[in-house]
């Protein structure tokens, strides 16, 4: 009977660590801002004209690319504060990264307004994993830097 009691006992265990395992996403998402989808009329998103197919190798292709074009913080947390409230977003800019649209990995431009927005944390993080998958398809040859671009503004607009 002792037996029995231990294997049920372990059942029950295992099936509210299941439980648990499964709603943890959900229960740390609540705690900060949700998702902000990308609004096409501020944020449409604009390509670098100095990236192309042609020469994806000697850019984004190239390791450390985005340290050379990224944007000052400076620029970029005055232009969140802004972009907060045209956006109609509350709380601290802290639980927002100005992200851009168009990522700096796949050839986005780094200062236009029209591609940078406050992107909510954590999602910001999830984001930024996709951009570099992407990145990694095109550098590959998987994927056109195009059509990357398009999928990656389609996500933003979409989901967030």
């Amino acid at each position: 009977m002792g037996r029995r009691a231990s294997v049920l006992e372990l059942v029950v265990v295992g099936a509210l660590a299941l439980v648990a395992i499964a709603t943890l996403p959900r229960c740390i998402e609540r705690h900060g801002p949700p998702a902000v989808l990308a609004s096409w009329r501020l944020t449409p998103g604009v390509v670098d004209p100095r990236v192309t197919q042609a020469n994806i190798r000697s850019t984004i292709c190239t390791r450390g690319y985005t340290r050379q074009v990224r944007p000052p913080t400076t620029y970029t947390s005055a232009l969140k504060v802004r972009q907060l409230r045209q956006y109609r977003l509350v709380g601290s800019p802290a639980g927002y990264q100005e992200d851009h649209l168009i990522s700096l990995e796949l050839g986005g431009n780094p200062t236009d307004p029209r591609n940078l927005w406050p992107e909510s944390q954590p999602r910001a993080g999830v984001v930024d994993g996709i951009e570099n998958e992407l990145n990694r398809k095109v550098c590959a040859g998987e994927l056109s830097l195009h059509e990357a671009q398009l999928q990656e503004s389609a996500l933003k607009h979409r989901d967030g």
